[in-house]
């Protein structure tokens, strides 16, 4: 082969190495009509159960949270603060809510199994609700209410509710009481209400998350499993009252009762009256290392021109530390996020308060969120 064909091989050669290394840098780098792969986040799931009380507004912060972190997928079930708690002991869940904060001697149990941490959420209303056909405007107090709840009052004519509303026409019925049969939150802080304003309560019945309601001895008592099961069963009996959720009452369009506040003026719950309530007391709060020294009366029969008496904050428990550090770090984030974003007007349901600023800040500082 002579010189000049060996030197246009050679040429050949050259071209053919730089069109082939151009082809492995363009493999490399994705050109404008190829896509970069995704980095994937691997999805977390958390767990949680407890209170139907705030189970409105955890719902929508859910949906919320949902779309600003989609690979953390959050599932709620409300069954009650009892049963909330009793998950969150047997660690079937990541988290439980709970309207009272929790007793010592559970506090105690929690404490073989690690660092329980309680805070406060959201600020709600416990509200009486009635199914009168033709009454729109019903006032009580606190006795009349007790007495109608503990079955001594027995129709709704009664002389103790017809002196209260000398302007209603009011019918000759049978009252039927409805109340939880679960395990409840909203029913300690309903008879813990009761027995402040009724000494007769207070000695016969007492306060719970479970009580022996007398209405049912005598015929007139039907439980409601969770404050929807509640509601669901006072709109399909008529001449029935209960007690539930604020917003449960806005959701289903019910009619409040009017209630006698510690000022001598009937009020009905409303954000602004809870409010009013919560500015009047004096806001307490323990290190949520030691939630269980919180004073759930606080809040109850507050003073006030203006105040709703039956206010109450609702509680999340989580652990301080998980065995799995990405869910710890979600269920954390989350808890930060419902103590900043979560108390944003756009974020709270209708029939909730959001937590004082101050109050947030101080416990997102003591957790270390």
């Amino acid at each position: 082969m002579s010189w000049k064909n060996w030197e246009n091989l050679a040429v050949m050669g050259v071209i053919l190495v730089i069109l082939f290394s151009g082809c492995i840098q363009n493999s490399e780098k994705p050109t404008s009509l190829q896509t970069p792969k995704a980095t994937v986040q691997e999805t977390v799931t958390i767990i949680g159960s407890g209170a139907t009380f705030p189970q409105p507004q955890i719902e929508k912060w859910i949906d919320v949270y949902s779309k600003v972190k989609p690979n953390v997928k959050i599932e709620y079930t409300g069954k009650g603060s009892g049963g909330g708690q009793n998950d969150f002991k047997q660690g079937l869940v990541d988290f439980a809510c709970s309207d009272p904060p929790l007793k010592e001697s559970l506090w105690r149990e929690l404490e073989k199994k690690g660092e329980p941490l309680q805070f406060p959420m959201i600020i709600g209303a416990v509200v009486v609700a009635y199914n009168i056909p033709g009454i729109d405007n019903l006032k009580l107090d606190g006795k009349t209410l007790a007495d109608i709840f503990m079955g001594e009052i027995e129709y709704w004519d009664d002389v103790k509710i017809r002196e209260l509303n000398p302007d209603a026409n009011l019918p000759h019925e049978k009252i039927i009481v409805v109340h939880r049969s679960d395990s409840s939150g909203t029913t300690k802080i309903f008879t813990t209400y009761l027995g402040l304003v009724s000494d007769e309560w207070k000695e016969k019945v007492g306060a719970g998350k479970t009580v022996e309601w007398p209405v049912d001895k005598l015929g007139r008592g039907d439980g409601g499993k969770g404050n929807p099961g509640v509601v669901a069963a006072l709109k399909t009996t008529k001449y029935s009252v209960c007690y539930t959720e604020l917003a449960y009452v806005y959701k289903e369009n019910l009619k409040m009762v009017a209630l006698k506040n510690k000022a001598g003026n009937y009020v009905i719950a409303s954000p602004q009256t809870i409010k009013a309530a919560a500015s009047e007391v004096s806001i307490n709060v323990p290190p949520p290392t030691k939630g269980y020294k919180e004073d759930m009366k606080a809040f109850l029969n507050a003073e006030g021109e203006n105040s709703y008496p039956i206010v109450a904050f609702s509680h999340m428990l989580i652990w301080k530390n998980y065995e799995d550090k990405a869910r710890e770090n979600a269920i954390k984030e989350f808890a930060k996020w419902i103590l900043t974003f979560g108390q944003k007007d756009e974020n709270i349901v209708k029939g909730y308060v959001g937590l004082p600023p101050e109050l947030s800040s101080k416990l997102i500082r003591e957790m270390g969120l």
